[in-house]
């Protein structure tokens, strides 16, 4: 057997496979004998058929399977041997027949079409520099992070008057233009959290109010759009009346956060092993917390930034019609050109970046290694334990709760992604021209939602 390669031009070549019959022969005959050890047919007992009524009745199509199996595997190693990089996988050629007869069987020629991508550079793109920000770590945001710390371990208190972040209980009742109750109407209890709110003037109102007091309130002023309104209020978007002016609000308890103080009692919940003591080492540990927790939203950002330049700058040719054939053929049910060429600019995009990554992959000789994987798996779940402040289990649970995790399929491919994006994030903060960008807290946030 013999594989040749010819090309068409950059982007489409032919492989033809050449088969002879010292490679077949044997083959064919080999399963044929099985056949009629197992063959029912009329007039003979099984295994007793005379190998000639056998290969009449069953010769054309084992020929046909070993051709086919001899051909494909002369293929995979052709490209295995000579590390071709082909997209997809080689298909039957439309402008070659398959040259040799299956009546009179000697030599055999099949053509198969592949396609490949040009050449490309995204080194180039990663010297041209990208945008890395980070966020100035000031004592603002500090105070602000322990204030939530105080928040999130304090004690919900009664408070006399409402204050600008308390949470105020109460019911909305429907009334007339009079101020009147509306018998029937609407009336819903509720809770507002003025800390929240995003309209001043609904604030306003309540503020310095006492438990018992009513006041004239369009849950409007309180509401952030009109799904939280209807919510307010009991009702679905659909059912919500056109003016919600004439409501009371009648106020039946304030609640209010009491910050837990800054004590021994306080580090300790917090942190352990006396690693904070006191206000001063509050803030620095604050402070790195908060410079790791920033970085690691600074990489995704810079992962996603390079992401989108490299899409944009580096330039790949694709064989189009040899693509859209092959996707056509290799589909598990029947597809429309039409369909195919509504999703085919997306799938070239998707093409592409599986391209550039594995050509990063490749030059810099990364692989996700199943240890690393185990591992990375182990810290993904030691962080899940970690968000519900619960300890991580010991080793041997660990060990087998990560190996279930990578026995499923569809998980399996989320956490290898994500690990590749890691190693993806690695490479671009080592090799991309960085340009340093510090950011306040607040464009810190707009520029993530860009």
């Amino acid at each position: 057997m013999n594989v040749i390669r010819q090309d068409v031009d950059a982007l489409n070549g032919l492989l033809i496979v050449e088969i002879e019959p010292n490679d077949y022969a044997q083959k064919v005959k080999n399963q044929l004998e099985k056949y009629r050890k197992t063959a029912k047919i009329p007039g003979f007992r099984p295994g007793h058929t005379p190998l000639a009524i056998v290969e009449k009745r069953y010769g054309k199509a084992v020929l046909a399977e070993e051709l086919n199996q001899l051909a494909n595997d002369g293929i995979n190693r052709f490209i295995r041997e000579n590390k071709l990089e082909i997209l997809g996988n080689p298909i039957p050629s439309e402008q070659h027949a398959l040259e040799g007869s299956f009546d009179q069987p000697a030599n055999f020629k099949f053509t198969f079409e592949i396609g490949m991508p040009s050449s490309f550079d995204y080194e180039s793109v990663l010297k041209s520099g990208v945008e890395y920000h980070t966020v100035r770590v000031d004592d603002k945001l500090i105070d602000q992070q322990i204030e939530d710390l105080r928040r999130r371990y304090g004690k919900m208190m009664n408070a006399e008057e409402v204050g600008e972040k308390d949470l105020v209980v109460g019911t909305f009742v429907e009334t007339n233009e009079a101020g009147e109750k509306v018998e029937g109407g609407i009336q819903h209890n509720t809770t507002l959290s003025l800390e929240f709110l995003t309209q001043q003037e609904g604030a306003k109102d309540l503020l310095g109010k006492k438990a018992g007091d009513s006041i004239r309130l369009d849950p409007t002023l309180v509401s952030k759009d009109a799904a939280d309104k209807a919510s307010l209020l009991g009702l679905t978007e659909d059912t919500l009346p056109e003016n919600t002016e004439n409501f009371d609000f009648e106020i039946t308890e304030i609640k209010r956060m009491e910050m837990a103080e800054l004590n021994a009692e306080f580090f300790e919940k917090l942190f352990q092993n006396g690693e904070v003591s006191d206000e001063k080492a509050l803030k620095e540990r604050v402070k790195k917390d908060l410079e790791g927790m920033f970085e690691r939203d600074a990489d995704r950002m810079l992962t996603r930034k390079v992401y989108e330049q490299l899409l944009k700058d580096v330039s790949i040719q694709f064989p189009q019609e040899f693509l859209k054939r092959w996707i056509k053929l290799s589909a598990s049910s029947p597809i429309r050109d039409a369909d195919i060429d509504k999703e085919f600019d997306d799938y070239l995009k998707s093409l592409k970046w599986q391209l550039i990554q594995s050509k990063i992959f490749k030059d810099s000789n990364t692989q996700l290694v199943f240890e690393e994987v185990m591992a990375f798996t182990k810290g993904l779940i030691v962080s899940n334990y970690a968000q519900y402040g619960l300890p991580a289990p010991e080793d041997q649970e660990l060990e087998a709760s990560a190996r279930e995790l990578l026995s499923k399929k569809e998980q399996a491919n989320n956490i290898y992604d994500q690990l590749a994006e890691v190693k993806l994030t690695q490479f671009f903060k080592t090799h991309a021209s960085l340009k340093m960008k510090p950011l306040s807290y607040d464009d810190f946030v707009a520029e993530m939602r860009n």
